[in-house]
């Protein structure tokens, strides 16, 4: 039976390929003490689930953060590699040998790895991109007599027919998914400091470098679709999936970038060449926005192979497209001229790469957050991760001495080349890290956290707005409960969704928290009962939902004193512990 390389279509082939959320569980280890500002965060590549390395692959190093590199220079090594990569179709019990050695003819393989999500995929880098040219033209259409296929060609194939493997051949992939909460609060429990809870929960919740891997591929196989427009664009991540901030299942948040096109900034010349355009003229930049979406849009309902449920909503407050891609499981939204979001991103990106505090403290938040109900994935009036995480790096700031700097000294240290305005905004800061002194602070993951919760339980949000720009607390400028200060569109406040009933909850639960973690009873390593399970202590206690059940519901009623709520965890924790 000859084997061939198919091409995979969007329209014709969406009802074959099953939705489904990539979750992809890393191995890598994150070094368990953070007690010196200088600790490195060391955090190794690969999933236990679907690494497959052959004889002829790169040996994974550990990423270690000696030497910071800008989002700039992350970004264009990632884009690079994307390039030179494949998103294959496979069998579930395709012979792992068999399928490097087909692909090998096409040139030399740099990297490759499986996941799964209701079906088998690999992701294949080569050395190069003459081999990705040499697989595309071996690829041949798939033949239907009932359909009429779109001939459109894309970097997302098929691959049948190389032979099936046997146990000791077969790829080494699981079904990926979340770690779930109670198995969190068992691997938390084993530990032996809260320090090393911190750090394994920021270890279970963070991208994989195979999960991000991917999403530059899903951003690159995007590009490929609006190159057709515009052959000189670029498609690149922003948000939590490039931050340092993403989780696991996050969603996927991509920007057409046409800033890139040459000539487009260059002046009108009075002789020669210029661009003769034949799109109309439109009344405002987001007016332009809007029509070039609506267009992109469009190609990748009918032509992008396995975007489906594709949602053009172009009257929001930032115009976007919004679809689902199926063979990666991640929710998608890509929008255009979104810049401030850009300096967003880079200014959480650069703060994580300060200290590696600030990634697992942002990710315990976020977790204890998750699991209480302050945040959801619904919109509406909880508290957002965007929120949350200023309101952690302003905690940082206000720390003494300071762990992290303000973003007006981060502005101060700017060069003529880091200046930004965007829109009227100052959106200035450096992006040298060799400009920026390290600071003394030596404190523990453990302290800072029960810190965090006891500094928001007396925080007077009634009064005061939350500014990382300048570090402190400035009065409020507006009547809202919660005011955190977008630090670029300084006007703009993050969190005026949030009312009044779910500041109290989170006011309420850091209360709590900051009680519980002060108790000797949770600061003592769990003890192993027969069943050789960890009785919760220290972080893994606060991600328990019963103790704070009174609490959960923003209905008003009769709540018993957070003390005798705490006695009666404390109770039940050591009657679990008798034998």
């Amino acid at each position: 039976m000859r084997m061939r390389l198919t091409v995979s279509f969007g329209a014709a082939m969406a009802s074959s390929i099953a939705v489904c959320r990539l979750h992809m569980t890393g191995r890598g280890s994150l070094v368990k003490c953070l007690k010196k500002v200088d600790t490195l965060l060391k955090r190794n590549v690969g999933t236990n689930a679907v690494v497959a390395q052959g004889e002829a692959l790169c040996k994974e190093e550990s990423v270690v953060k000696d030497g910071a590199q800008s989002l700039y220079a992350v970004q264009a090594k990632r884009q690079e590699q994307a390039e030179r990569s494949v998103l294959i179709s496979c069998l579930s019990k395709t012979n792992e040998k068999k399928f490097v050695k087909y692909l090998s003819k096409y040139g030399d393989i740099q990297k490759y790895f499986f996941y799964e999500s209701y079906g088998m995929y690999a992701v294949v880098e080569y050395t190069n991109h003459e081999s990705v040219s040499s697989l595309l033209e071996d690829t041949a259409f798939p033949s239907f007599s009932h359909e009429c296929m779109v001939p459109f060609k894309s970097r997302l194939v098929s691959l049948r027919n190389i032979g099936s493997a046997d146990s000791a051949n077969r790829q080494l992939c699981q079904p990926q998914t979340t770690v779930p909460i109670n198995t969190l609060i068992e691997r938390l429990s084993r530990e032996e400091s809260i320090d090393q809870q911190v750090t394994a929960l920021t270890e279970a919740y963070q991208l994989t470098e195979e999960n991000i891997r991917l999403r530059f591929l899903v951003c690159s196989l995007l590009k490929d679709i609006a190159a057709t427009y515009f052959p000189e664009c670029t498609i690149k991540p922003f948000g939590s999936s490039v931050n340092g901030y993403g989780k696991l299942g996050c969603d996927l948040d991509m920007i057409l970038d046409l800033d890139g096109i040459s000539g487009r900034k260059a002046k009108m010349p009075k002789a020669g060449l210029f661009m003769e355009y034949q799109m109309k003229s439109e009344n405002s930049e987001r007016d332009v926005t809007k029509s070039i979406l609506s267009v992109i849009g469009e190609c990748v309902d009918r032509f992008g192979p396995g975007c489906v449920g594709v949602q053009k909503i172009l009257n929001a407050r930032c115009p976007l497209v919004r679809f689902s891609h199926q063979p990666s499981g991640f929710q998608c939204d890509l929008t255009a001229n979104n810049r401030v979001a850009i300096k967003s991103t880079e200014l959480l990106y650069l703060y994580g790469e300060l200290d590696p505090r600030v990634r697992c403290l942002v990710f315990t938040v976020r977790c204890w957050a998750r699991t209480h109900a302050i945040t959801s994935s619904i919109p509406g009036a909880w508290i957002t991760n965007f929120s949350l995480t200023f309101m952690v790096l302003f905690f940082l700031q206000k720390r003494s001495p300071p762990i992290i700097p303000t973003l007006d000294h981060l502005r101060a240290l700017a060069g003529p080349e880091d200046k930004s305005v965007i829109e009227g905004n100052d959106c200035t800061f450096v992006s040298d890290f060799s400009k920026i002194r390290p600071l003394s602070n030596t404190e523990t993951l453990e302290k800072l956290l029960c810190e965090f919760f006891e500094f928001y339980s007396t925080f007077s949000f009634s009064q005061k707005s939350i500014n990382v720009r300048k570090g402190k607390e400035q009065n409020k400028p507006e009547v809202a409960p919660l005011h955190i200060q977008n630090p670029f569109e300084t006007s703009l406040n993050v969190s005026k969704n949030v009312n009044a009933v779910q500041l109290e909850r989170f006011i309420a639960l850091c209360q709590e928290s900051s009680w519980l973690l002060q108790q000797s009873e949770t600061r003592t390593p769990g003890v192993r009962t027969a069943g050789n399970t960890a009785t919760p202590w220290g972080l893994a206690t606060l991600l328990m939902p019963s103790q704070i059940a009174a609490v959960r519901s923003g209905k008003k009623r009769r709540r018993e004193p957070a003390s005798e709520r705490i006695k009666g965890l404390l109770e039940s924790l050591k009657k679990d512990n008798q034998p």
